[in-house]
């Protein structure tokens, strides 16, 4: 098995101006501070085009409800995936990820960002998948031996993509890997630089109705087990020094995702004006009804599964080394 090379420790923190660790020798407790919890009043939280902290971003109540705590909100963005947004956190310009892969978060913590998880969130139904233009000739996993693949370097389209080959039974040096974000694979798939694009929820839905293409393999139909998550993260450091702070931000995005799930049609409406793409795939969206279910960073069971899934990773080389999710959490 050929291994999948991953960001270069120096080239994931070229960019952070934050420190590494917990606070070290310093009091707070004798301070105004320390009655609240926090040493900030204000949360800098990054948002993409689609997905809960689209809608939290643009429907408001988010902010309102942090405001009830004299907690103040900027929104930064938007950002194209997940690894740009732990960037930003670990380079000291936001405080918060914008709840996205359990992957490329792995990706970071082993390269050296100093990150915890603040919490995690499941939603289903997941459509992330493998998918191929309808007039490419490829239909099945084996269709793709000799073929290129857009995925996300160390993320979710990357491990989907060694999943199915995997469980396929397709050798990994017979397919090219091809590394692009978002904004660039979907071109490339659409002008046939590409064969086949492993992609997430909006993107690949979008793709599969504007591009006509189809399923090669579906995350929620075609895995034996979940193997990446939804989650938010900081930094070790705003971790310790703002708990309260930490503890007010879960809550309200908890309570928007309380709020999606039982407001389905509201929210596609709201993700639809800023992603702009059709009616059809709104109402695509409508029906799936997303729901979304959170867990702490203290729920055992949780994080035994993420436990399994990070070991996966790194047993297929998406990660290049071991990992203990527990020893990755926000002090809370």
């Amino acid at each position: 098995m050929s291994a999948i090379s991953t960001p270069s420790r120096r080239g994931f923190l070229g960019t952070a101006a934050v420190g590494i660790g917990a606070l070290a020798g310093f009091d707070l407790s004798g301070s105004a501070w320390a009655a609240t919890g926090r040493v900030t009043d204000t949360v800098r939280l990054t948002w993409g085009l689609s997905g809960l902290n689209l809608i939290a971003k643009e429907r408001g109540e988010f902010e309102k409800l942090l405001a009830r705590d004299g907690i103040k909100v900027e929104w930064l963005g938007p950002f194209p995936n997940h690894a740009p947004t732990l960037q930003a956190v670990t380079g000291g310009s936001a405080d918060f990820s914008f709840g996205g892969s359990t992957t490329p978060a792995l990706a970071a913590i082993v390269a050296g960002s100093p990150l915890v998880f603040t919490q995690f969130v499941v939603y289903e139904p997941r459509t992330t998948a493998i998918i191929a233009r309808d007039d490419s000739g490829i239909n099945k996993v084996e269709d793709l031996v000799g073929k290129s693949v857009a995925v996300n370097r160390s993320g979710l389209g990357e491990f989907l993509l060694v999943a199915a080959l995997e469980k396929h039974k397709v050798d990994r040096s017979a397919v090219k890997f091809v590394y692009l974000n978002p904004p660039d694979a979907a071109p490339a798939l659409v002008s046939g630089k590409v064969d086949a694009w492993s992609m997430w929820s909006p993107g690949v839905d979008i793709a599969r109705l504007e591009y006509k293409a189809h399923d090669i393999f579906l995350e929620g139909r075609d895995l034996d087990f979940q193997i990446d998550y939804t989650s938010y993260l900081t930094t070790r450091k705003f971790a310790t020094d703002n708990p309260a702070l930490v503890r007010a931000v879960n809550d309200a995005f908890r309570a928007e995702g309380k709020w999606i799930s039982a407001n389905s049609k509201d929210a596609e409406y709201i993700a639809q004006k800023a992603g702009k793409y059709s009616d059809q795939v709104r109402d695509q969206f409508i029906a799936m009804n997303r729901q979304y279910r959170y867990f702490p960073v203290s729920d055992e069971k949780f994080l035994s599964e993420l436990q399994k899934a990070a070991d996966w990773l790194v047993a297929r080389e998406v990660l290049p080394e071991a990992v203990k999710v527990t020893d990755h959490l926000a002090p809370l």
